[in-house]
């Protein structure tokens, strides 16, 4: 899917980031990123909420079960990925 741009709420510190995957759940859409391209990379899933035209607004989804249950859509959606669950 190629790189996204993010920018930290707190700090406006722009972030590159890699996506690996996406997915929509219950008109949710969900992005699975992460900073490198190794294998042992923390990945992290990012959350709309906001866009218009091609811009879009992105969260980190923080809470434990909604991380849960996406890690688990995106574990399936890329089955040599071994995803390991962290706030």
């Amino acid at each position: 899917m190629g790189k996204i741009i993010f920018t930290a709420p707190d700090t406006q510190e722009k972030i590159e980031f890699f996506c690996l995957e996406q997915t929509r759940i219950n008109n949710q859409n969900y992005l699975l990123v992460t900073e490198d391209e190794d294998d042992d990379a923390e990945a992290y899933i990012l959350k709309e909420t906001f866009s218009e035209g091609e811009e879009a607004v992105y969260e980190m989804v923080e809470d434990e079960e909604e991380l849960e249950a996406v890690g688990k859509i995106f574990a399936e959606l890329m089955e040599d990925v071994d995803l390991e669950y962290q706030i």
